[in-house]
């Protein structure tokens, strides 16, 4: 029987990410409710680490053990994911070349130059910016950039967006579940929902295989979708669910009620925020001084804050809320009302 412990990790993170109270949050929606953070936004000293460095230790493993140089990934302008791609690259002496993408239409003049890719650029990495809009799926862009790299020389290692559509992008986020475990064992407490942001997949997918194989039906994972393409995400989440769970061991097929992946709270458009997100990340910053970004985090917390008010997610429940990072993203958004102006 295949388990996680057979793929090779290289180790990325401080450890096992930390988990903590949010009492003072709690306290606001109520005090029914017992919500705690588990802080991927505090897990690695590279690059400000973030949920896309737990998914790499699986991925740079391998792109070392196939003798690669180069790990090729895209994003958009804004990408978490393309930071973490160059300062993993950065920490193992590979390089790194990253597609940006423009697939979030926002007006602030600093937006191509501040944040995320402002610390992809000073970590070295090489940026190839390029026009087209969002998609989850695989980009020409992307195969363009490998291509390049192999007649340069080089021995690329494609990395997909979010290190999600790839054969071990779920790895890292089963292994999460599995420390969730061991956190609630330490702590004698259970958490019987699981709050996460929903996107390119692999990150709630490695969830949803990782908790499959303690197979709780009285833990409830619930993605918050922030692509606003619910049905291609949903296809995606499930098929990169599904091969991650037969890959470590989970001898079942997986059931419907745990693949779940809500919509409302998306905003307008991916990487676009709308009020409730920007209310969602003055309540968290405000009571807990919990920073949140308008993309990812204050989406999936618009929708922890909305479970909570509509009874969904019910008093005497303790909820564990997934904080992937992305704050980086915040100076880009400097011109939102809420944000900076």
């Amino acid at each position: 029987m295949p388990s996680l412990d057979d793929y090779a990790r290289v180790p990325l993170l401080f450890g096992p990410s930390p988990i903590h109270p949010l009492p003072r949050l709690s306290a606001a929606l109520g005090g029914g409710v017992e919500i705690w953070a588990k802080r991927e936004d505090c897990n690695s000293g590279i690059a400000f680490g973030g949920n896309k460095v737990r998914k790499l230790e699986y991925l740079a493993a391998d792109a070392i053990a196939q003798g690669c140089d180069t790990l090729v990934s895209i994003g958009g302008i804004q990408s978490n994911h393309t930071r973490q791609v160059t300062g993993v690259a950065c920490a193992l002496g590979l390089k790194a070349v990253t597609v940006q993408e423009g697939w979030v239409d926002w007006p602030d003049a600093a937006y191509d130059k501040v944040g995320n890719i402002q610390l992809t650029r000073i970590m070295g990495g090489d940026i190839r910016v390029d026009p087209a809009g969002f998609d989850i799926g695989i980009r020409d862009s992307w195969r363009r950039a490998i291509d390049s790299v192999i007649e340069a020389g080089g021995t690329p290692y494609p990395i997909p967006a979010g290190a999600s559509d790839h054969p071990l992008g779920g790895m890292g986020f089963a292994n999460w579940a599995r420390e969730v475990a061991q956190q609630e064992v330490e702590r004698g407490i259970f958490f019987d929902h699981v709050i996460v942001c929903t996107v390119t997949g692999s990150t709630h997918a490695g969830m949803i295989a990782g908790f499959a194989l303690e197979d709780r039906p009285d833990r409830r994972l619930i993605g918050i979708d922030a692509s606003k393409t619910l049905d291609q995400t949903i296809d995606q989440v499930t098929r990169i669910a599904t091969d991650t769970a037969a890959k470590i061991g989970v001898d079942r097929d997986l059931r419907p009620d745990e693949i779940t992946v809500l919509p409302g709270y998306e905003g307008p458009a991916y990487g676009v925020p709308d009020e409730q997100t920007i209310e969602a990340i003055h309540l968290a910053a405000r009571t807990d001084g919990m920073l949140t970004d308008p993309v990812y985090e204050g989406k999936s917390m618009a929708g922890l804050i909305g479970l909570i008010r509509s009874g969904e997610i019910p008093p005497g429940s303790k909820v564990l809320y997934a904080h992937l990072g992305g704050q980086t993203a915040l100076p880009a958004y400097a011109g939102a009302k809420g944000l900076g102006s």
